[in-house]
């Protein structure tokens, strides 16, 4: 028997088997496409405590302290880079709100800087034109790289002995006496002692039938890759109404994203042509983000795809244990912003499948704390 049964091969879910693994646990995870095929492998990639709800913030500096080292940790190129985290603000508006959470987040120790003016923006990042009227920049964000990070989690649990299976689908959680027993599946039921539902946008889907309501909301983003250019900018940039983000990768190449809106399909069915985005919204984009980056809107987009997001109510995601059925653990709900966090998250969830504290505050995160009929947050800074 399985001792530890993960749902989910995304960064999350790598991340716990990992943990896991590493302290002597017999895991096993099961993925019903191939690693990092949603949410991890769209993603920017982005390692920020900028933006982050102050729950948040103990998990993303915990994190970004990880990050530097998990390279050598893995044994694999995470492709992480420690080159900050640009917040613009294109209206005087934006620049209130820039303000705002500067303030709110210095008050919670993080070093995050105010550039007042485009002069200002341009000595850090010299390729940002003038309609930028102010910024955020904290210097110790980051991005690293989606898919060879979750590979990396991936292959280090393997190393340690975890059995990780692609292509196999969990149809059914299976509870016997209070108490989840195991799964059923694409290949049959596999029996486990605990276990770790971090399936993304399929989450709640699982839990219904065990009459546990987890209130997501799937939400869809484009993402565009241009086609090669000169390197010519480092950081992550962000705007503050975030309807577009992005980076450009050490091969040249920008990687950027739309804000978030509604996913008209199902979420239980998704395929690539169903995500695609259509070419003239990803032309408008590459145009809105070119008013304050020349280089990007002078690079054709080489491809283009859709990612989704499973949207909490209040955007933070669920990390717990549940007191009515003792042997489950719920990572889900990560509202777009779980990839740079899962270094820590990783280590939280193991702690609770394993049955040992956290040296995480996870309260914010309980399973129970959504009012009846709760619906998602509006629209928030991912990546």
């Amino acid at each position: 028997m399985t001792e530890i049964l993960i749902i989910g091969g995304g960064i999350i879910g790598c991340a716990s088997a990992y943990h896991l693994a590493r302290g002597g646990e017999r895991v096993r995870l099961i993925e019903s496409r191939t690693l990092a095929a949603m949410a991890s492998g769209w993603t920017l990639g982005g390692v920020r405590q900028s933006g982050r709800d102050p729950a948040e913030l103990p998990l993303a500096r915990a994190a970004v302290a990880r990050w530097p080292g998990l390279s050598e940790e893995l044994g694999a190129d995470t492709g992480y880079r420690q080159d900050g985290n640009l917040r613009l603000a294109r209206t005087p508006e934006e620049v209130g709100t820039i303000r705002t959470m500067i303030a709110a987040q210095r008050s919670l120790g993080l070093v995050l800087d105010f550039l007042p003016d485009p002069a200002a923006i341009r000595t850090i990042a010299p390729a940002v034109e003038s309609v930028a009227l102010a910024a955020s920049f904290c210097p110790t964000d980051g991005y690293a790289d989606p898919v060879a990070a979750t590979t990396a989690f991936a292959n280090a649990a393997r190393r340690h002995g975890a059995q990780i299976d692609e292509g196999l689908q969990a149809l059914e959680l299976v509870e016997r006496g209070g108490r989840v027993v195991g799964v059923e599946t694409g290949a049959g039921f596999i029996a486990a002692d605990r276990v770790i539902v971090a399936a993304g946008t399929h989450s709640a889907g699982l839990l219904a039938p065990l009459g546990l309501d987890l209130p997501l909301d799937v939400m869809q983003v484009q993402v565009a890759l241009s086609a090669p250019c000169e390197r010519v900018f480092r950081q992550v940039f962000g705007v503050a109404n975030a309807d577009c983000a992005g980076r450009q990768q050490p091969d040249g190449r920008f990687r950027y994203t739309s804000g978030i809106g509604p996913y008209p399909g199902d979420p239980e069915r998704w395929t690539a042509s169903s995500l695609a985005p259509e070419v003239a919204a990803m032309e408008a984009l590459r145009q809105r983000i070119g008013t304050f980056l020349p280089a990007l809107a002078a690079a054709p987009i080489e491809r283009s795809w859709g990612g989704l997001i499973d949207m909490t109510p209040d955007g933070l995601p669920v990390i717990a244990a549940l007191p009515r059925l003792p042997s489950l653990v719920v990572a889900a709900g990560f509202s777009g912003h779980g990839f740079g966090i899962a270094p820590a998250v990783g280590e939280a969830v193991a702690a609770l499948a394993a049955g040992r504290p956290s040296r995480f505050d996870l309260d914010a995160f309980r399973f129970d704390r959504f009012p009846q009929g709760a619906r998602s947050a509006p629209m928030t800074l991912h990546g």
